[in-house]
């Protein structure tokens, strides 16, 4: 399914907690978050694209097309998730399924698409999210492009949570180990960046083939 599949890198968040700026270009081992995130998921989909708000171009040198939220004031994932679905409804007709994934987590598994898709293959859903450790991570799902105007509609009706819309619909779950690392570690603070430094010392071979 991964030919019918577009990749999301979510990076429209404010990161108040890494106290301002993008997440995704502070560095992990030498190379930014995203540049950790897009190794491993790109290869799972046909095609990448990246929400983010306020200038584009200081994500150019990742050479993908970046859209932003379709709604103002920043109404959180929900709304980069539609970004990405109108992007592939205009722009690849042909992809059916949009994979997000948030743009500080550099550990996402390889086979994140795969996984989803079975899941609510196996659930007869049209959605799927992922979960580790028992913790579930709505951010990191499997979206169908044909439910964007029941999301537009929702955001416009106020809707913000992730889980609060997907239950409406069903949304399958996908679960991995957090052992010995957990593959949907998310760097949202200064701490956690140093807590990634040493998953990428401790587990290096993991990390690559994860």
């Amino acid at each position: 399914m991964a030919a019918e599949t577009l990749g999301l890198v979510l990076a429209g968040g404010l990161a108040r907690r890494m106290g301002g700026g993008d997440k995704p270009l502070r560095l992990l081992g030498g190379r930014p978050l995203l540049e950790h995130v897009l190794a491993r998921i790109a290869p799972q989909v046909a095609a990448m694209v990246l929400n983010a708000n306020g200038d584009p171009t200081r994500f150019a040198g990742f050479g993908l097309p970046v859209v932003a939220d379709p709604l103002p004031d920043h109404p959180g994932p929900l709304a980069g998730i539609l970004a990405g679905l109108d992007w592939a409804a205009e722009h690849r007709p042909d992809l059916a399924w949009v994979a997000s994934v948030p743009g500080d987590c550099p550990f996402i598994p390889a086979d994140f698409v795969a996984r989803l898709h079975a899941a609510r293959e196996a659930a007869g859903v049209p959605m799927a999210a992922a979960s580790s450790g028992g913790q579930s991570h709505p951010p990191a799902a499997l979206w169908p492009v044909a439910l964007r105007g029941e999301l537009r509609a929702a955001l416009l009706g106020g809707e913000r949570k992730i889980d609060r819309w997907t239950a409406r619909f069903g949304c399958a779950e996908a679960a991995w180990p957090a052992t010995p690392f957990d593959p949907f570690f998310n760097a949202n603070a200064p701490e956690d960046l140093a807590e990634a430094e040493e998953i990428l010392q401790k587990n290096p071979l993991q990390v690559i083939s994860a």
